[in-house]
C-alpha cells in the first residue's frame, strides 16, 4: 500500500511531514530532472540525506569489470553514472545556528510536487534550540525550456522574535557518498571522481569546472543569484577548488523575509577545452538570469501545459492509480525530454541504481508511451541509438555475427554487462529496437528519419538475426542459445518472443529497403540479402505443445521440472542459485506474456487465453517490468479485475515501494507501464500498421477512463465508460481506426457500442506472489 506520509491527490505528491526512515525513497519521489539534468530531491541544506545526487546525462565513469575467470568477448570496463556538482546545496544560520531538522523543534514540514507546474514546494516551520523561529519556502526546478538549467527560489520569514540570518548558496564537488549496498542492483560507488582544473568566482556568481579522472569528461558548473529584499545587503563569494559559497546575511523583525532565487547552469563535454566548458555555462547562466525565477516559474508550466493537454490519462474510480498515474507520466517526461540523443536510463537521473545503465526497457516500455504522448523525443532516443551502431558492429564482429549487436547495459553503448547470460545473450534488445523505429514512424509519419536513422537501424538488426540464426533440416529458421525477457531461463532454443521479434524485425527491414532503395544502396543491401532476411522471416519456427496446448516459452520449456514455490524467498536471484532456477518452470518476469502483448496477431484467443492461465501460474514478478504486461494480456483475455490488479502494482511501484530499492532511483518504465497498462490494456489500444486498433473494456471497479494518442498531426481522445467508447479527432488527418474488430473512419464524434467481456475462470498466481486486489473503495 502507498505510505500514509504521502496523501492521494490527483495532482501532485504531498509529503505533510518528515519520515527520515523514508528520507531515500523520498529524495528519489521528488527527485527533478530535463533529462539531462537530475537532481535528486534532497533537502536544501543538505543534511541529514540518504543519498546525495546530481546527474548529467552521459556523465560517467569508467571502472574495470573483475572476473573470477577470463572469458573471450566479456567486457573488460563498466561505466558507472557519477554525483557532478552539486547545485542544490542552500544552508541557513539562524543567530549563527544551522538549520538541521535534526535539532531544535520542527513544528512543520511539507514537500509538494506539483505534477502541473514541475515545481517542488518545501514549506518549513522550525524553532532553533535557543528558541529562534523561523519559516523557510524554498521552490525548485530544472528547466524544460532551457536545457543546461535549474533553479530554487529560497526565502526566511522570522516568526515571532528579531533574529540574524545568513543564507549560504553552494557549489559542491565530489561529496562524501554512502557505503555500496550488497544488492547487485544498486549502483557501484566511486570516491571523489572529480578532478579540479579551474574555478572562479566574481560578484553573486561563481563556476567550478572539473575533469572525470578516467573517462575524461569535461564537467562544468556555475550559480548566481538575485537577492529580494533590500537593496545592498552584505554578501559574499568565495571558492576553492571543490567549493564555491556565496553569502547574504540580513537581521529580520518578526514577520519580515530575505530570500533570493539562485540559479544554476551545466555542461559537459568530452572534447571541448575548459574555458569553453566556462563559457558555456556562463552563457547559459546569463540567459537564465535575463528569463528570470518568474520567467521560468512560467515557461515551465506553459510547457507542461502543453504536455499534459495530450498526455493526460483520467482514470474515475480509483483515486490513486489516478495520481500515480500522472505521478508516472511526469517522470518519463523528465527522464527524456531534453535527453537530445542521449540513453534514457532505467533510472532516469533520479539515482544511481544500475550504475546509471540503458537496458531494453527504454525501447520497450518507455518509448511507446513517447511515441503517442510526446513523440519529439522518441526520435532522439533512437538517434542516440544510431549514433552507437559502429560500437554494436564491434561487438557483433567480436562475437562472430554480422550486423550490430547491441549492448544489453550501458551508458555510450559500450557493452557493460559483465554477465553474459543475461547480458550478451539476451539479443532480444535488437528486436526492441527495431519495433521502437517501425512504431515512431508509423505514429508520427517522419519519413525523414525512416530514411535516415530508422532504415541504418532496421538493416543492421535484421543482419545480425540472419546471422545469428540458422536453417534447420526441415527449412525452419531457428534462432539458438539465447536469452529471453525472462532472465530465470538463459541459454534457450528459439525463445518465442525473441523468435517472433526477430520475424517482425527481418520483415521490416524488408519492407524499409525496398521504400527507401537508394538509402539501402548506400547501406549496401542487395536484394539477395533482403530476400534472405524475408525468407528468414516466413520460415521462423515457434514451437508449439501440443500435448498442453501451450507455447512453451522456448524449447522443452513445459518438460522442465516444475519449481518448489513452497521453499522460495523473494526476489528468487537473491536467495536462489542461478544453476536451479535455470532449468526449472519458473518466470521472473513476462516473456511468453509478453509475445502474445507485442505480436497479437500470432496468437489466436483461444492461445492467448491458455497461455496467459499457464504463465500466471509461474511468474513471480522479480522484475518491475512485469506486472504491466501482464496488465495488458490479463485485459485482453478478459481477466478485468487481474487487470486493474496488476495496473494498481505497475503505477504504485515507487510510490508504495514494492521493489524495495526505490532508494537508489525510480523505475522509469514500470512507471511507463502504468500508462502501457491503462491505455494498451483497459483501452486496448494496439497498433497495426498505419492503423489504430482499440478494444476498451474496464474492469468492475472503474467508471470511466480518459486519454489521448497523437497520431500523426492529430489527436484521437478516447473516452471509455462500461458501456460505450467514444472517439474523437482533434486535427487535421483523416483517421481510420478498428474498435473491437470493427472499422470505423473518424470524421466526426463516435460512440461505439463496448461488447461484454468473455466469460474466463480467474488465473492463479504463485503462492504469495498474486498482486494487492484493488477493492471499488480503493
Amino acid at each position: 500500500m502507498p505510505n500514509p506520509d504521502f496523501s492521494v491527490e490527483p495532482w501532485r505528491l504531498r509529503e505533510c511531514t518528515l519520515n527520515l526512515d523514508l528520507l531515500a525513497q523520498a529524495e528519489s519521489l521528488f527527485a527533478l530532472s530535463n533529462g539531462h539534468i537530475g537532481w535528486r530531491g534532497n533537502l536544501d541544506e543538505g543534511e541529514p540525506h540518504a543519498l546525495p545526487g546530481s546527474y548529467l546525462n552521459g556523465v560517467h565513469e569508467v571502472r574495470p569489470l573483475p572476473y573470477a575467470e577470463r572469458g573471450y568477448g566479456n567486457p573488460e570496463d563498466s561505466q558507472t553514472v557519477i554525483n557532478v556538482t552539486n547545485g542544490k546545496v542552500i544552508r541557513l544560520l539562524v543567530d549563527d545556528e544551522p538549520l538541521d531538522l535534526r535539532y531544535g523543534t520542527l513544528v512543520s514540514h511539507e514537500r509538494t510536487l506539483d505534477f502541473r507546474t514541475g515545481l517542488l514546494t518545501r514549506e518549513i516551520h522550525w524553532v532553533s534550540p535557543a528558541g529562534k523561529a523561523v519559516k523557510v519556502r524554498s521552490t525548485r526546478l530544472v528547466s524544460f525550456t532551457q536545457r543546461a538549467v535549474a533553479a530554487i527560489g529560497y526565502e526566511v520569514e522570522a516568526v515571532d522574535k528579531t533574529v540574524r540570518v545568513v543564507i549560504q548558496s553552494e557549489l559542491i564537488a565530489n561529496e562524501e557518498q554512502p557505503a555500496q549496498s550488497d544488492d547487485p542492483r544498486s549502483s557501484a560507488v566511486l570516491a571523489r571522481p572529480l578532478a579540479a582544473v579551474m574555478h572562479a568566482a566574481h560578484g553573486t556568481k561563481a563556476v567550478l569546472v572539473h575533469r572525470v579522472e578516467h573517462s575524461g569528461l569535461g564537467v562544468a558548473a556555475a550559480m548566481d543569484h538575485t537577492v529580494s529584499g533590500e537593496d545592498e545587503l552584505p554578501c559574499r563569494t568565495e571558492v576553492e577548488p571543490d567549493l564555491a559559497r556565496f553569502s547574504v546575511g540580513n537581521r529580520l523583525e518578526p514577520g519580515q523575509k530575505l530570500g533570493f532565487a539562485k540559479f544554476v547552469a551545466y555542461g559537459w563535454s568530452s572534447t571541448r577545452s575548459v574555458p569553453a566548458l566556462r563559457d558555456q555555462v556562463e552563457a547559459a547562466l546569463a540567459a537564465a538570469k535575463v528569463t528570470g525565477w518568474d520567467g521560468l516559474v512560467a515557461e515551465q508550466k506553459e510547457f507542461l501545459d502543453r504536455f499534459w493537454r495530450d498526455a493526460d490519462v483520467e482514470v474515475d474510480g480509483d483515486a490513486e492509480v489516478q495520481q500515480a498515474v500522472r505521478f508516472a507520466l511526469f517522470h518519463v517526461l523528465q527522464a527524456a525530454a531534453r535527453g537530445e540523443r542521449r540513453a534514457i536510463a532505467a533510472k532516469g537521473l533520479t539515482g544511481p541504481g544500475y550504475d546509471g545503465h540503458a537496458f531494453w526497457d527504454t525501447e520497450m516500455l518507455v518509448l511507446p508511451v513517447l511515441t503517442y504522448t510526446y513523440p519529439e523525443a522518441v526520435a532522439h532516443a533512437l538517434w542516440w541509438r544510431h549514433d552507437t551502431i559502429p560500437l554494436a558492429q564491434d561487438r557483433a564482429a567480436q562475437l562472430g555475427f554480422d550486423g550490430a549487436a547491441f549492448p544489453w547495459r550501458t551508458i555510450t553503448g559500450l557493452e557493460c554487462s559483465g554477465y553474459w547470460p543475461a547480458g550478451t545473450a539476451a539479443f532480444h534488445l535488437n528486436a526492441a529496437i527495431a519495433a521502437a523505429v517501425t512504431r515512431y514512424v508509423s505514429a508520427s509519419g517522419d519519413e525523414e528519419f525512416a530514411a535516415a536513422a530508422g532504415i541504418a537501424l532496421l538493416v543492421e538488426t535484421a543482419r545480425l538475426w540472419r546471422s545469428l540464426g540458422h536453417h534447420n533440416s526441415e527449412g525452419r529458421f531457428c534462432i539458438d542459445g539465447v536469452t529471453g525477457p525472462d532472465e530465470y531461463s538463459a541459454i534457450a532454443d528459439n525463445n518465442v518472443y525473441t523468435n517472433l521479434m526477430a520475424k517482425k524485425n527481418l520483415m521490416a527491414a524488408y519492407e524499409y529497403v525496398h521504400r527507401f532503395p537508394d538509402r539501402a544502396r548506400e547501406l549496401g543491401v542487395g536484394e539477395e540479402e533482403a530476400a534472405a532476411w524475408h525468407d528468414a522471416a516466413k520460415a521462423v519456427l515457434v514451437p508449439y505443445d501440443e500435448a498442453l496446448g501451450v507455447h512453451p516459452q522456448s524449447d522443452g520449456f513445459t518438460r522442465h521440472q516444475e519449481w518448489d514455490f513452497a521453499r522460495s524467498e523473494y526476489p528468487l536471484l537473491l536467495h536462489h542459485p542461478y544453476f536451479d532456477i535455470y532449468r526449472k518452470q519458473v518466470v521472473k518476469q513476462a516473456d511468453l506474456v509478453l509475445a502474445i502483448m507485442q505480436c497479437p496477431e500470432e496468437f489466436t484467443p483461444e492461445q492467448k487465453a491458455r497461455d496467459f492461465d499457464y504463465y500466471e501460474r509461474i511468474t513471480v514478478r522479480d522484475s518491475s517490468l512485469s506486472a504491466c504486461v501482464q496488465a495488458v494480456v490479463a485485459a485482453e483475455v478478459g481477466q478485468l479485475q487481474l487487470a486493474h490488479d496488476y495496473t494498481a502494482e505497475a503505477a504504485l511501484m515507487d510510490i508504495a515501494d514494492l521493489e524495495h530499492n526505490t532508494a537508489d532511483g525510480l523505475h522509469i518504465a514500470s512507471l511507463a507501464g502504468a500508462w502501457i497498462a491503462l491505455v494498451n490494456g483497459l483501452g486496448g489500444l494496439r497498433q497495426d500498421g498505419g492503423m489504430l486498433r482499440f478494444a476498451p473494456r474496464l474492469p468492475p471497479g472503474l467508471s470511466r477512463l480518459k486519454f489521448t494518442v497523437r497520431q500523426r498531426d492529430s489527436r484521437i481522445r478516447v473516452t471509455v465508460t462500461p458501456s460505450s467508447a467514444r472517439y474523437e479527432v482533434d486535427g487535421p488527418d483523416e483517421l481510420t481506426i478498428v474498435h473491437h474488430g470493427q472499422t470505423v473512419r473518424l470524421d466526426s464524434v463516435q460512440e461505439l457500442a463496448i461488447p461484454p467481456a468473455p466469460r474466463v475462470r480467474p488465473s492463479e498466481q504463485p503462492p504469495g506472489r498474486a498482486p494487492r486486489r484493488r477493492d471499488v473503495e480503493d
